[in-house]
């Protein structure tokens, strides 16, 4: 009966009726038993929810489980089982530790029914996906309609079984995502995520074609883990952490993963390319910005000196359409392509073990992408020409890749031999040694410039050298005009940055790290090998690095634009971004940051986003700068303590207004230095809307209920009025539904629980698609004369004092 509950043998999972969200249906449904929020995985009925308390769920007599009301018999919902005829003495429902609610005969203990084989919108360990070719029963996902609503959605996650099977996420019955297929390491259509956690094991043969993820065995603690697809179509793996879940991976993530975001025989790939442009495979042209033709219409592919083209970190073609055989090798699948004139592409199907399996592809090839740490090798159809173009290119990188390991090697030698001369005259000198009171030539120029080696030849990004570029301090000096305030630049929270111009016609940024900075050589050696690591077009590259005694410099790549507070906050100059431009810094700011949490090879968090931290280049597109006050957090982990504040804590609102009230606010911040990859998110969202409306969050003062800039654009858009606050210099020329709809996106990112805050995979995705948006709750640090709701959907616990509100501070 409504009211009771039926708990799994060791009380990890309960069955019972619930109220999802702040509706009022009941419906039955399983959920997590031993965590605070309660989280539902599985739903009985879905589409036919309970007006009130009288429901009741029993085995009736022909043995069926189901859901009626106190006063009625006729079945709500029922497991509907016809295959056998039983008493209710036979059979019994049971609730396994795994989530699974199964029907058992107890003569016979034989499963007649599970709920695994019905899932809703949840898929736990040990859970099937895919289809069982004995019964036809397929299984597969589908969100809920929304937060409150449990009804099917429009989104479903499913194992296709046609050509070679692969997972994608459909809406209604259009293909949105492929995550691809399995290849024995990962998802062909997924960054490869190491999991200490859980194994896949995807079986196709003539009895099903499935995939069931499992927990290893051997972990120390309990793990529990879920894959949702939620009702905006996000499809995503959590992991609960102590009070809360976590995203590990999501999907889809940008827009090189939607489905034929790029034409025929093209590729999308996000770190090396403008706003999104797709390129051609090798032997192809383009036909148009998405689209892919033969370079040489009518040029013989058939036994005519034709090869491959070798393409690294590869998402495949879509498989649907690929033919597979599990009987080949890699050089068996090359000859069968090769021998087979309509062939054009051909990968391995099971990367373990050198490469198993053989998938080819004829026809045009589709929804393709690369991945920087992670994808497959591709193995594209080129004619003789185009073979031997590429023949020769690889020789030339290959002659190049050995004189620049040789140049290393030499470079090395030397160093090595002047650090034992330095260290015998030091032992000479007797620990003596000469003082200088200010820069000259006398400077230490043991550290050499490498203007002109192959370390410095890497900074064009063609290849990379494991030996972090070194400049000498004279360099720097005579770059710098020994530190002339005429090239000062600004002043960061490590020290100031100065322009400089080698002798080469390069002009630098010099980050200069102040020596009570509290960042010792070892931090600096760390940041330095941090940032080195970080290739993408939306971030501020660095160039190398200085290191003379006490002195420390990172020595960037110079952007002539300053930086974007230079540009939005100044009326004149914001005049020239017009919302393309504006648009097009919000989503290379969101790659940016997005890169930084999840795509970098480490988990970084900026902690420090704000528009003078976004460096705009001679195109106005945005790179954002200054990772010295980023902390490497393991891939594994969400969180992490530091014991100083640093960055822009929620954009100085606390320091403008809280300071002289609110001190024990800032205490327990710094004693706790809880941060987290939503912090960032955060700044993001107040960037935003600082970029829309053209005005500092921090500064910003209103008469209205709300002083600040962020608690103004929530009044507003409670009132359903938020294009008040759009910049008047965009003239009113702007899409109306894409500026509303980042103004969301905003408020989003700025909720006041950092839980509540999407992911910056799941912001990138939003600003790329126009797929429904759900609703923001009441953001943080809403500074307020008086705050009276009764709207409980955006409602908090607050306190107010002296006519301030001042909201429970979480982890951001």
């Amino acid at each position: 009966m409504d009211g009771q509950r039926l708990l799994s043998n060791q009380e990890t999972f309960a069955l019972g009726f619930f109220n999802p969200g702040s509706s009022s249906h009941r419906y039955v449904g399983i959920w997590f038993n031993q965590i605070a929020e309660k989280t539902i995985v599985w739903v009985a009925n879905r589409n036919t929810p309970l007006n009130d308390t009288s429901g009741v769920l029993s085995i009736n007599g022909k043995g069926n489980l189901v859901l009626h009301t106190q006063n009625q018999t006729t079945p709500i919902w029922s497991t509907n089982v016809s295959f056998f005829v039983s008493s209710t003495n036979n059979s019994m429902a049971k609730l396994l530790d795994i989530g699974n609610l199964v029907l058992v005969q107890q003569d016979s203990q034989r499963v007649t029914w599970q709920s695994f084989d019905y899932p809703t919108n949840t898929l736990l360990p040990f859970m099937k996906l895919g289809l069982d070719r004995r019964t036809g029963l397929n299984r597969f996902l589908t969100s809920w309609k929304s937060k409150d609503n449990p009804r099917i959605g429009n989104y479903s996650f499913r194992l296709v079984p046609t050509g070679y099977p692969q997972l994608s996420l459909y809406i209604g019955q259009s293909l949105l995502f492929r995550l691809g297929s399995w290849t024995g390491i990962t998802w062909s259509g997924a960054p490869r995520i190491a999991s200490n956690y859980f194994k896949v094991s995807f079986v196709n043969n003539q009895d099903e074609t499935t995939i069931m993820y499992s927990i290893r065995s051997n972990l120390p603690t309990k793990v529990i883990v879920k894959m949702v697809v939620d009702e905006s179509g996000i499809v995503q793996r959590s992991l609960w952490q102590e009070t809360t879940w976590v995203d590990y991976w999501s999907g889809p993530q940008a827009l090189c993963d939607k489905y034929l975001n790029c034409g025929p025989n093209s590729y999308c790939d996000p770190h090396n390319m403008v706003s999104f442009e797709c390129k051609c495979f090798p032997g192809f042209e383009p036909k148009s910005s998405r689209d892919c033709i033969r370079e040489k219409q009518g040029v013989s592919m058939c036994n005519n000196g034709e090869g491959f083209v070798k393409l690294a970190y590869m998402k495949v073609p879509d498989t649907s359409i690929a033919h597979a055989d599990m009987s080949l090798s890699m050089k068996e699948c090359e000859q069968k392509c090769l021998r087979n004139c309509s062939c054009m592409a051909y990968a391995s199907a099971n990367e373990t073990e050198g490469g198993i399996g053989c998938l080819t592809w004829q026809g045009d090839l589709v929804d393709t992408r690369t991945f920087p740490d992670g994808g497959q090798d591709l193995y594209i159809r080129v004619d003789a020409v185009v073979l031997a173009q590429y023949a020769k290119k690889n020789g030339l990188t290959q002659k190049k890749r050995m004189l620049a390991i040789l140049g290393v090697s030499v470079a090395v030698m030397l160093l090595l031999i002047v650090s034992v001369v330095y260290c015998f005259v030091m032992k000479k000198k007797k620990g003596k040694e000469t003082r200088h009171s200010t820069y000259s030539d006398s400077a230490d120029s043991t550290l050499p410039y490498f203007e002109d080696s192959p370390s410095r030849r890497d900074l064009d990004g063609t290849r990379r050298n494991p030996n972090f570029p070194l400049f000498n301090l004279r360099t720097i000096i005579v770059a710098t005009d020994n530190f002339s305030i005429a090239n000062k630049l600004g002043q960061g929270g490590f020290g100031p940055v100065y322009k400089g111009l080698l002798q080469n016609g390069m002009e630098i940024a010099v980050k200069r790290l102040s020596k009570c900075s509290g960042q010792g050589i070892e931090q600096f050696k760390m940041e330095s090998a941090l940032i080195a690591k970080l290739q993408h077009r939306n971030l501020v590259r660095i160039l190398g690095c200085c290191i003379h005694k006490e002195e420390k410099m990172l020595i960037y790549e110079y952007l002539p634009n300053k930086s974007l507070d230079f540009f939005i906050f100044d009326e004149t100059k914001r005049s020239c971004l017009d919302w393309e431009k504006r648009f097009e810094i919000i989503c290379g700011i969101g790659r940016g940051i997005l890169y930084l949490h999840q795509d970098s090879r480490l988990r970084i968090i900026h902690r420090d986003l704000k528009a003078s931290n976004v460096l705009l280049d001679n195109a106005l597109n945005p790179k954002i700068s200054d990772f010295g006050m980023a902390r490497i957090v393991g891939g594994d982990q969400i969180e992490a303590n530091t014991n100083r504040i640093v960055g822009t804590y929620a954009q100085r609102a606390i320091f403008d207004h809280f300071m002289l009230r609110f001190n024990i606010i800032l205490f327990i911040y710094a004693m706790q230095g809880i941060f987290s990859i939503k912090s960032d998110v955060y700044s993001f969202g107040v960037l935003l809307l600082e970029i829309i409306i053209g005005k500092r969050n921090s500064t910003y003062h209103h008469d209205g209920p709300s002083s600040n800039l962020i608690g103004h654009v929530w009044d507003l858009w409670r009132e359903d009025n938020s294009m008040k606050i759009v910049d008047p210099l965009l003239d009113e020329t702007y899409p109306a539904n894409e500026v509303s709809r980042c103004i969301q996106i905003g408020l989003l990112c700025v909720q006041e629980h950092a839980t509540d805050r999407p992911t910056m995979s799941t912001v990138v995705f939003m600003l790329g698609n126009d797929t429904p948006l759900p609703s923001p709750k009441r953001p943080a640090f809403i500074l307020k004369g008086t705050y009276n709701s009764t709207d409980r959907s955006t409602s908090a616990t607050s306190n107010s004092i002296n006519e301030i509100t001042l909201s429970k501070i979480d982890g951001r």
